[in-house]
Order: structure tokens, then sequence, then C-alpha cells
């Protein structure tokens, strides 16, 4: 073999393929870095054999002949294999809630808390401690309390929203704009995603499972992260001046009450029907359902607040509230972050029980009263987990 005609081309590899044909050869070399990443390299030499060059000849002749006096073309390709998006996610698996402290040991400041099926990005490892970011803490929590990488379980834990991003979102039967419109939503809404399929998600609404088109909505998925110890100390002291506002306005309501006994208007506007409606006694959550369920049977309207003449979802809540002097908005996204949360297993009559693009308010009984559809319009259903349920929040 003639040295001088030889081209050398040197790649640094862990192991290596010779794939050879009449007139070209391709090495391949895959390398794993420190951290799971994996990258590729490839290496192709085109070149034309020698006439005369047999199929059959040894490696050594074959590559000499195809590296000959004739030219050679050397393609060069990085590709780094992507990870999942799920790689660096870690699910917090405990009781309660585990904190994260300053330093990777017992006795690192707490920072804050991370709770059960909440989620966290692994930042590194020291020791048997992750160090971790998770909403605004970074800090560090020991490794047996989470379980990092888990694609299944962070899907589960995690929501799927389609954020809605125009004033009237038609959400339709099928992916298609021919198709039936099963209902309308407001600006802002976050919708559960069922599914997502080229230009179309399907979501999940009172009346039904439809789809949007995703030029009007953006979608992301979230998950429930660290509470900082700031956080959680501004947390409850606005629950708490929440629970006092409430009661204040709950003793003003029962003291008109009192003073209007014999009134048979309600706050809600007057009624076209003529129904007479009692006006808010007490000051509990149990005075808000018994209020709430006198409209049943009144309409739906959709964008409205009158608990008479008709009112959609979020403004019968508003409305209902707003009897008893508390100020709520008119979204039922928002109203998923009004008050305090509780656990769906410990609902209790008031409560105002979030869905994906509804919301209602507990009665007991597993049941909720809300202002279902154009169809139904204010109504009782059973059971209250008749839906998926998004949030569970506490007024009083």
């Amino acid at each position: 073999m003639n040295r001088n005609s030889i081209r050398r081309v040197t790649t640094c590899c862990l192991t290596a393929a010779v794939v050879l044909t009449s007139s070209s050869f391709v090495s391949n070399a895959a390398t794993a870095g420190a951290g799971g990443l994996i990258s590729a390299s490839q290496i192709e030499v085109q070149a034309d054999a020698k006439k005369g060059s047999s199929s059959t000849a040894g490696v050594s002749d074959t590559i000499a002949k195809s590296l000959g006096d004739d030219s050679i073309q050397v393609v060069q390709n990085k590709t780094e294999v992507v990870k999942s998006e799920y790689d660096d996610i870690a699910i917090a698996q405990v009781d309660n809630y585990v904190n994260v402290r300053s330093t990777a040991g017992e006795d690192g400041e707490v920072l804050g808390k991370l709770y059960n099926n909440s989620a966290c990005t692994v930042l590194g490892t020291e020791g048997d401690w992750y160090k971790i970011h998770s909403g605004d803490v970074e800090g560090y929590i020991k490794a047996e309390f989470l379980v990092v990488g888990n694609a299944e379980l962070a899907k589960s834990v995690g929501r799927r929203v389609a954020n809605v991003q125009t004033d009237a979102l038609n959400v339709r039967s099928d992916a298609n704009t021919d198709s039936e419109v099963l209902g309308q939503v407001p600006l802002g809404e976050k919708l559960t995603v069922l599914e997502e399929n080229g230009d179309w998600v399907k979501v999940s609404i009172e009346e039904g499972d439809g789809w949007v088109s995703n030029e009007f909505v953006e979608c992301c998925t979230n998950y429930v992260v660290a509470e900082s110890k700031e956080a959680e100390e501004a947390r409850l002291k606005k629950e708490e001046e929440e629970r006092k506002a409430a009661e204040e306005a709950a003793r003003r309501a029962a003291q008109s009450s009192r003073r209007s006994s014999g009134s048979s208007s309600s706050s809600g506007g007057g009624s076209s029907s003529g129904k007479s409606y009692a006006p808010p006694s007490g000051g509990n959550g149990q005075a808000v359902a018994n209020f709430a369920c006198q409209f049943v049977g009144n309409p739906y309207v959709w964008g409205g607040t009158s608990l008479t003449n008709g009112a959609d979802c979020s403004g019968f809540v508003m409305s209902v509230y707003a009897a008893f002097g508390v100020g709520l908005p008119h979204s039922s996204s928002a109203l998923a972050g009004v008050g305090y949360g509780v656990s769906p297993s410990a609902m209790q009559p008031g409560d105002i029980v979030c869905y994906s693009g509804h919301v209602g308010i507990y009665v007991g009984n597993d049941t909720i009263v809300h202002a279902s559809t154009e169809a139904t319009g204010i109504k009782y259903t059973s059971p209250a987990a008749y839906r998926t349920i998004v949030a569970v929040r506490r007024i009083f």
C-alpha cells in the first residue's frame, strides 16, 4: 500500500462498525458522556473504487483500493440523542411533605417544603442528597424521598393544560371547523388537555370532551411545586386575613338578614318568574350552600351573573358569595386560587369545587349545585367527582 496516497481520518470512539460497498464505507462511533446524555459521531467517507476491484477482496485490500488516487469526501455529523422531558423531573413521594434544606444534610437550614406528589428539577447530587429547583426554592432533599425520571408518575401528578388565548373559544365535537360547537370558553381559562393531535387539542369542558384549534391555546404541563418558607408564611397570613374578613362579612349578612326577614328579594336580582327567595342567613359554609340551593331550576346564561335571570358557572358562584359580602372573580380558573385549598375527601358544604373550565358549590351528600349548561340551567349533580376535580377551595 502506498502510504503517501492515503488520507488519514481519525475519530475518537469507544465502538466502531465498518460497512463496505464497492465505493464507500461508513464508520459509526458512539460515546456515552457523564450525566446520561448520549452523543453520537458519524464519519462517512465516499470514494470511487479502482476498476477491477473485487467485492470479495479482503478488508485491507478494499480500503486501500477505495482510498487510492481518487478524491475523498469526508462528511462528519454530530447528533445528540435528545433526553426525555421527564429525565430530570423528580416527584416527591412522602406522607405529607419533605423539607428543602440549604445544604446536603439534616443540619441545613429549612428553605421550604416540597409536598407529596409535587415536582422539582434535579440539578445534581451530593452523596445521598439531590440538589433540586422547584418554584422559587433551590436546595437539597434526601434522595430517598424523590422518584426521578419516572415518566408515568410525572404524567399522573402533572396536569396538561390549554391556556385560552382568545375571547370566546369554540369547543367542537370533532377536530375540524365544520363540526358542532359544544360550548364556548372565555379568555384566560385553563382547560385540561386530554389529547394533542396536530393542529387540534382535545379538552374537557362541562358540555363534554371536545376539540379546540391549537392556534388559540397555549399548552403546558402544570405541576405542584415547592413552597418557600417566606411564601408559606405569606399564604398563612393571607388565609387568616381572609377567614377574618369572611367571618365579618357573614356577621354583617346575618344582621342584615334579621333586619330584612320580611323581604322576599335576593341579592341575585329580580326574578321574572315572581318566585321569592330567602335572604342569606348565617355565616358559614352551610349557610352558603343553603342559599345557593334556592336557585336550582333558574337559567344558565353565558357571561351572566344573575342568580334569578341567568348566570354562568363562575357567575353563579361569584353572586352567591357576594350575597355574604365576599368578593370573588368571575372566572372558574381564577376561583381555583381563592380562599385556601382542601382535599376533595374533606369537602364541606359551601366549598368551591373546581373542574376543567367549570366550577360549582358543594352542598353535602357528595353533591354540588352549579350553573351547568344552557340545556340544564342551575342544577344539582352527584357525585361531586362526576368529572375530575382540579381543586377545592374553602372561604368560610
